[in-house]
């Protein structure tokens, strides 16, 4: 950007001899005039006016969001009809997302004597291990883990909390049990642990 002096500036307006220039050279020449009178020129401050879009852009606004909205509407109907069909199929199959399988107690019972019958051939333990054992075997062969607390197996097993988590950890040692995580109260959680190879 380069500046300029006022006989530079009246140099270049008069050096203007094209008409459309004319009104450049009518402001100048009140710019000149009004710097020699005042000792400076400021522009006109104009009012802020919003500027309004023209009412066809409106009308299109409010058409693209009426489809908007009536495509939203249709959307939703199709996803509850989707919903209600695999409702259908859901109940047809007698299933739902969710609900626990009712175990069978067969292969429960033979899962369970199953994991017995590993850990009987593994170990030789007390009367003590095997009452926490036996009170643990069921619900790891239903649900694949036991998150009891000391306390539970001390009151259901009728051995102190230190007996209940040495034979805990005597299970462990011997790997027919691994603990895996801790439940939202702190207990640790204990899984099966496959037989050796």
């Amino acid at each position: 950007m380069q500046l300029v002096d006022l006989e530079g500036l009246i140099l270049l307006v008069n050096g203007c001899t094209k008409p459309a220039c004319l009104p450049f050279k009518q402001w100048v020449s009140r710019v000149i005039a009004t710097v020699q009178r005042e000792g400076s020129y400021a522009l006109e401050v104009s009012e802020i006016s919003r500027p309004t879009p023209p009412s066809e852009l409106m009308d299109a606004i409010v058409r693209l969001e009426m489809r908007t909205e009536r495509f939203h509407t249709e959307v939703l109907e199709s996803l509850h009809r989707s919903e209600h069909a695999w409702s259908q199929i859901l109940d047809a199959l007698g299933c739902r997302p969710g609900a626990e399988p009712e175990a069978d107690k067969r292969e429960l019972r033979l899962r369970t004597e199953n994991l017995f019958a590993q850990w009987k051939d593994r170990l030789s333990i007390t009367e003590d291990v095997w009452a926490v054992a036996v009170y643990i075997l069921p619900t790891l062969a239903e649900a694949g883990q036991v998150g009891h607390s000391l306390e539970t197996l001390s009151a259901k097993t009728g051995l102190t909390r230190q007996r209940v988590h040495d034979c805990l950890r005597f299970l462990q040692k011997h790997r027919c049990i691994r603990q895996n995580g801790m439940t939202d109260s702190g207990n640790p959680i204990y899984v099966a642990e496959l037989p050796p190879a």
